[in-house]
């Protein structure tokens, strides 16, 4: 289609030239005394428009003649960029193949001859960024080398390359660079060294999840479990972990953070500074009571701390807990029994009562008689337990009351018979 339109323009010209120059009866004179030259028309105007021509050309090739010298020097400095470039691009294509020690050497000569470049005061606009990325691709071959001294210098040499005030690409590229340091930091086991290259970041890098991810390794490592749990909270807002994997890692932050714990002060402090989701884990809640049961604590704050576990496993309509929880919780709550209180009481006896079949609400219930001084209702529900129970702690716990009540009753025979089911639950 374009063609046809050109060949159309052309034909139009020619008619107009034709029509023009046809019967054109024009003459031009020229007097240049003694001297008169008559031309016609045409033939000046052909000759102005071949003079315009030729005058157009001849600068034209002046011009192209003079950029020569031009041409060849940006051609040779396109020459050493594209050079540049292909060393740092061989060098991150090597890095990435496990080729470190040549992947250092290509970067390093991106580096030279971007330095040369400068020198030659033919600086790039993006030279100061590719030095830098440069330098860390060097300081992370000199990490895998387990070359430190290079990685400190180069690493030092990346981050002296980027001004405070420089752009924020730029900065990104120092961010970068103090983030890879702590990871190599972290790789090394230098907890504390990795923490302090991660507090040196502004706080809205400090926030992003490999920031963070890093900061809950090194706390970890360094054993600071307050911090860790810190981070692993904003780690599982920022949805940086499944909510299975969040909920596990901040359970065993929070155990390890209780056990910690020295005294029934400290862990109450602890306790306090947990998020209520937190202490609505039953795994949380019945350690941290456990805790404070070993420590001396009040029996009645253990007990409070165990109340909401002890609603969700009565509570037919919430998910069952798995055997082992539900043990401990039995367990936690046995020791917490000395100073029972008649709303605790009232408690376990209505979950009996509810669910008569279940062995271990027998247990509690027949303990809370014991603690009561109601020794016959104490051995029916000890009887009843001991031949039901699925746990062989718990089971060897109620034979050894049995013995004991009939120890006092003055029955030997039932007390040995029922110290060797003991004996014989402690072995299974």
């Amino acid at each position: 289609m374009r063609a046809a339109l050109w060949f159309l323009t052309l034909f139009g010209m020619a008619v107009a030239v034709a029509l023009f120059a046809g019967n054109n009866q024009g003459t031009v004179t020229l007097f240049w005394p003694p001297y008169r030259i008559d031309l016609s028309l045409n033939m000046v105007l052909m000759l102005l428009f071949g003079g315009f021509t030729l005058l157009y050309g001849a600068l034209r090739g002046l011009a192209a003649l003079l950029q020569l010298p031009i041409q060849a020097r940006r051609w040779r400095l396109q020459q050493k960029e594209r050079a540049m470039h292909g060393a740092l691009l061989d060098a991150l294509s090597l890095q990435m193949g496990g080729r470190f020690l040549r992947a250092r050497k290509a970067a390093q000569s991106a580096i030279a001859q971007e330095r040369a470049l400068e020198e030659a005061n033919e600086a790039l606009p993006h030279g100061r960024q590719l030095r830098t990325l440069a330098h860390i691709v060097v300081a992370e071959s000199s990490h895998a080398l387990q070359d430190r001294a290079t990685r400190e210098s180069h690493l030092q040499q990346a981050l002296d390359s980027v001004p405070e005030r420089a752009p924020a690409i730029e900065q990104e590229l120092r961010e970068g660079a103090q983030l890879r340091a702590a990871r190599w930091l972290l790789d090394e086991r230098d907890a504390t060294g990795a923490l302090e290259r991660l507090s040196a970041l502004p706080a809205g890098t400090g926030r992003r999840t490999l920031a963070l991810r890093t900061k809950l390794k090194a706390s970890r490592l360094a054993h600071q479990t307050a911090q860790a749990l810190e981070t692993a909270r904003l780690l599982s807002k920022h949805r940086a972990f499944s909510p299975a994997a969040a909920e596990s890692i901040v359970r065993g932050l929070a155990i390890e953070l209780i056990n910690g714990a020295h005294d029934p002060a400290q862990l109450q402090s602890i306790w306090t500074g947990l998020e209520a989701s937190e202490r609505a884990m039953p795994e949380i809640a019945v350690h941290a009571a456990q805790r404070l049961a070993q420590l001396g604590g009040d029996a009645l704050q253990v007990r409070t701390w165990l109340l909401p576990v002890w609603e969700r496993v009565t509570d037919p309509s919430q998910p069952r807990l798995p055997d082992t929880q539900v043990l401990k919780l039995v367990r936690a709550l046995e020791g917490s029994l000395q100073t029972l209180d008649a709303n605790w009481l009232a408690r376990i006896e209505s979950a009996q009562q509810a669910d008569p079949g279940n062995a271990r609400l027998q247990y509690l219930s027949a303990k809370a008689c014991l603690q009561r001084k109601l020794w016959g209702k104490a051995q029916q529900l000890f009887t009843q337990a001991a031949h039901q129970l699925p746990d062989a702690p718990l089971r060897a716990s109620a034979w050894r009351h049995l013995a004991e009540l009939a120890e006092q009753r003055g029955d030997a025979q039932a007390a040995a018979h029922a110290w060797k089911n003991a004996a014989q639950a402690c072995i299974d």
